[in-house]
């Protein structure tokens, strides 16, 4: 009896000490982050969609109290960073910074999965796209565009990431400006910034670009904005016209936001959607993203979010069909 009594209190002493250290680690255990988070960014170096989320990033990690480290994972249609988030833990410590390229990519049948195979987190920005020249080009606005190709049909070289958003902007331009397709010769490259060097240096007609990835080379006159892809003239570039003020109905933007691994936990997902919501909301940075970069603050939450890219991928789908949209 008294051995029993013995292993009895040992017993009740070890559970006592097993639930007040339970009680204590507890707190650590849930803390989230508590270690760096990595933002993949599906694209190359120097790009619209980079410095957007460098920029937004830097703000965000304020408010976690940890770094947030961004990859820039580009190839195969940008789908390489994004299967590579895919599969990461669900986790919240590794995340993907991206737009329609996820749906778009899964259309063109360049990709086996959606933004269905992700957690949305949270959208941020929504860019204006502006196609682009250089300096002495023939053309000087985007309404010449389709006077050039009738007289030089099979001769526009127009820069392209298969299956992205450019790629998709410009069928959707041809198709409003009355070019047929198969008059243009499509130059493919991996990333933005390798149809930025290929632009320079006269190997391209046109390629779609914006203010993130391009705004210093307008304000010297490197390379020439022939539009904005918006329903009213940017800040930045007061000069240049809408495509709807020269005949185009075109409105275009690339629309910016997080996700994580599938299964990542609700919790994190919301603390995740905070420190960029509160990252957004800094004036300084709003006045960067919108007069720098072209881009407006359209912060939606994650459950919004999730709506949002159902709604958006019906429209790409219709598009894409209407518009012969392939790989």
């Amino acid at each position: 009896m008294r051995s029993l009594a013995i292993l009895s209190a040992f017993l009740l002493a070890a559970i006592g000490a097993s639930t007040q250290a339970s009680a204590e680690d507890a707190p650590h255990a849930h803390a989230f982050p508590s270690s760096d988070i990595a933002l993949v960014v599906p694209f190359g170096r120097g790009g619209a969609t980079d410095t957007l989320f460098r920029v937004i990033a830097e703000q965000a990690q304020r408010h976690l109290n940890t770094s947030i480290i961004t990859m820039n994972m580009a190839g195969n249609g940008a789908t390489l960073g994004s299967q590579f988030v895919k599969q990461a833990d669900p986790d919240g410590y590794t995340l993907l910074g991206s737009h329609q390229t996820i749906d778009l990519a899964y259309i063109a049948g360049l990709s086996d999965y959606s933004h269905d195979a992700f957690a949305p987190i949270a959208l941020l920005t929504r860019t204006v796209n502006i196609p682009a020249t250089t300096p002495g080009h023939t053309l000087t606005q985007a309404s010449d565009i389709a006077a050039y190709v009738e007289q030089h049909p099979g001769e526009l070289l127009v820069g392209i990431i298969p299956s992205s958003t450019d790629h998709f902007f410009w069928l959707h331009f041809f198709e409003q400006a009355g070019i047929a397709p198969a008059n243009i010769q499509f130059v493919r490259y991996p990333d933005t910034g390798a149809q930025v060097v290929a632009l320079l240096g006269g190997e391209l007609d046109l390629a779609m670009l914006n203010l993130p990835s391009a705004g210093a080379l307008f304000e010297r006159g490197a390379l020439v904005p022939l539009g904005v892809a918006n329903d009213t003239r940017l800040s930045a570039l007061p000069e240049v016209p809408t495509l709807t003020e020269q005949g185009i109905a075109l409105i275009n933007t690339t629309d910016r936001g997080l996700f994580a691994p599938r299964d990542t936990p609700p919790e994190r997902l919301e603390r995740l959607a905070q420190a960029f919501e509160q990252a957004l909301q800094q004036p300084a940075l709003v006045e960067t993203l919108q007069h720098a970069h072209g881009s407006y603050v359209d912060f939606m939450p994650r459950e919004a979010y999730g709506r949002y890219l159902d709604d958006r991928y019906d429209q790409l789908q219709r598009l894409a069909d209407t518009m012969g949209f392939e790989r």
